[in-house]
Protein backbone atom coordinates (compact mmCIF):
# COMPACT_ATOMS: atom_id res chain seq x y z
CA UNK A 1 0.00 0.00 0.00
CA UNK A 2 1.34 3.55 -0.90
CA UNK A 3 1.56 6.24 1.55
CA UNK A 4 1.34 9.01 -1.49
CA UNK A 5 -0.59 11.34 -0.86
CA UNK A 6 -3.48 13.84 -3.71
CA UNK A 7 -3.83 17.14 -4.25
CA UNK A 8 -6.23 17.30 -1.47
CA UNK A 9 -3.79 15.69 1.08
CA UNK A 10 -5.27 12.31 1.40
CA UNK A 11 -4.23 9.20 0.54
CA UNK A 12 -3.89 8.84 -3.91
CA UNK A 13 -6.77 7.15 -4.77
CA UNK A 14 -7.29 4.67 -7.91
CA UNK A 15 -7.44 6.58 -11.39
CA UNK A 16 -8.79 3.86 -13.04
CA UNK A 17 -8.14 -0.49 -13.80
CA UNK A 18 -10.04 -0.02 -16.82
CA UNK A 19 -8.21 0.88 -18.79
CA UNK A 20 -5.32 0.13 -16.46
CA UNK A 21 -3.60 3.40 -16.11
CA UNK A 22 -0.70 4.84 -14.04
CA UNK A 23 3.70 5.42 -15.00
CA UNK A 24 3.62 1.93 -13.91
CA UNK A 25 0.13 0.62 -15.26
CA UNK A 26 -0.73 0.21 -11.41
CA UNK A 27 -4.01 2.28 -11.80
CA UNK A 28 -3.15 5.19 -9.54
CA UNK A 29 -1.14 8.04 -10.36
CA UNK A 30 2.07 7.19 -8.80
CA UNK A 31 5.15 8.95 -10.18
CA UNK A 32 9.06 8.67 -9.51
CA UNK A 33 12.28 9.82 -10.83
CA UNK A 34 12.09 7.74 -13.54
CA UNK A 35 8.90 9.54 -14.93
CA UNK A 36 9.75 12.64 -16.78
CA UNK A 37 6.71 13.41 -17.88
CA UNK A 38 5.28 13.55 -14.24
CA UNK A 39 1.85 11.37 -15.11
CA UNK A 40 0.66 12.35 -11.83
CA UNK A 41 -3.04 14.26 -13.54
CA UNK A 42 -5.70 12.11 -13.33
CA UNK A 43 -8.16 12.93 -15.70
CA UNK A 44 -12.12 11.96 -17.67
CA UNK A 45 -11.15 12.06 -21.54
CA UNK A 46 -12.70 14.13 -23.42
CA UNK A 47 -13.03 14.74 -27.43
CA UNK A 48 -11.66 17.48 -27.14
CA UNK A 49 -8.53 16.74 -25.32
CA UNK A 50 -7.92 13.76 -27.19
CA UNK A 51 -7.95 15.60 -30.48
CA UNK A 52 -5.28 18.24 -28.56
CA UNK A 53 -3.53 15.54 -27.69
CA UNK A 54 -3.30 14.22 -31.48
CA UNK A 55 -2.33 17.70 -32.90
CA UNK A 56 0.52 18.22 -30.54
CA UNK A 57 1.97 14.76 -31.82
CA UNK A 58 0.77 12.56 -29.01
CA UNK A 59 -1.66 9.85 -30.04
CA UNK A 60 -3.99 8.84 -27.08
CA UNK A 61 -6.19 6.76 -29.66
CA UNK A 62 -5.08 4.29 -31.41
CA UNK A 63 -4.01 0.75 -28.91
CA UNK A 64 0.03 0.42 -29.02
CA UNK A 65 -0.36 -3.09 -26.98
CA UNK A 66 3.64 -3.43 -26.86
CA UNK A 67 3.74 -0.86 -23.90
CA UNK A 68 0.21 -2.12 -22.59
CA UNK A 69 -1.42 1.22 -24.19
CA UNK A 70 -4.82 0.34 -24.93
CA UNK A 71 -6.12 3.23 -26.93
CA UNK A 72 -8.23 5.81 -24.88
CA UNK A 73 -11.67 7.03 -25.95
CA UNK A 74 -13.89 9.92 -24.14
CA UNK A 75 -14.69 8.90 -20.91
CA UNK A 76 -11.90 6.86 -19.87
CA UNK A 77 -9.83 7.69 -17.20
CA UNK A 78 -5.94 8.38 -17.54
CA UNK A 79 -3.03 9.65 -16.14
CA UNK A 80 -1.84 12.29 -17.72
CA UNK A 81 0.99 14.49 -17.72
CA UNK A 82 0.75 17.73 -15.44
CA UNK A 83 2.41 19.98 -18.16
CA UNK A 84 0.04 18.84 -20.87
CA UNK A 85 -2.66 18.90 -19.05
CA UNK A 86 -1.83 22.47 -18.15
CA UNK A 87 -1.46 23.40 -21.96
CA UNK A 88 -4.65 21.70 -22.95
CA UNK A 89 -6.07 23.90 -19.57
CA UNK A 90 -4.41 27.16 -21.59
CA UNK A 91 -6.03 26.11 -24.77
CA UNK A 92 -9.56 25.68 -22.97
CA UNK A 93 -9.39 22.04 -23.13
CA UNK A 94 -8.67 20.49 -20.25
CA UNK A 95 -10.31 17.55 -19.46
CA UNK A 96 -11.97 17.29 -16.01
CA UNK A 97 -9.72 16.03 -13.21
CA UNK A 98 -10.22 13.27 -10.46
CA UNK A 99 -9.08 15.44 -7.33
CA UNK A 100 -8.38 11.85 -5.10
CA UNK A 101 -6.50 10.31 -7.67
CA UNK A 102 -4.15 13.33 -8.77
CA UNK A 103 -1.24 12.81 -7.00
CA UNK A 104 0.23 15.80 -5.39
CA UNK A 105 3.16 15.95 -7.50
CA UNK A 106 0.92 17.89 -10.04
CA UNK A 107 1.15 20.96 -7.89
CA UNK A 108 4.65 21.76 -8.36
CA UNK A 109 3.09 22.56 -12.02
CA UNK A 110 -0.62 22.94 -11.73
CA UNK A 111 -1.96 25.61 -9.08
CA UNK A 112 -4.14 23.49 -6.95
CA UNK A 113 -7.71 25.89 -7.72
CA UNK A 114 -6.96 25.13 -11.48
CA UNK A 115 -7.36 21.83 -10.98
CA UNK A 116 -10.32 22.27 -8.42
CA UNK A 117 -11.88 24.57 -10.95
CA UNK A 118 -12.04 21.81 -13.74
CA UNK A 119 -12.94 19.32 -11.23
CA UNK A 120 -14.66 16.02 -12.35
CA UNK A 121 -18.28 16.94 -11.00
CA UNK A 122 -19.37 13.33 -9.83
CA UNK A 123 -23.69 13.24 -9.52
Amino acid sequence: MSDARNVLGSLLQVCSVSPMTGFVRDGVCHTGPQDIGSHTVCVQMTDAFLDYSLQRGNDLVTPVPEYDFPGLKAGDRWCVCATRWLDAAEASVAPPVVLDATHARALQVIALADLQYHALQIA
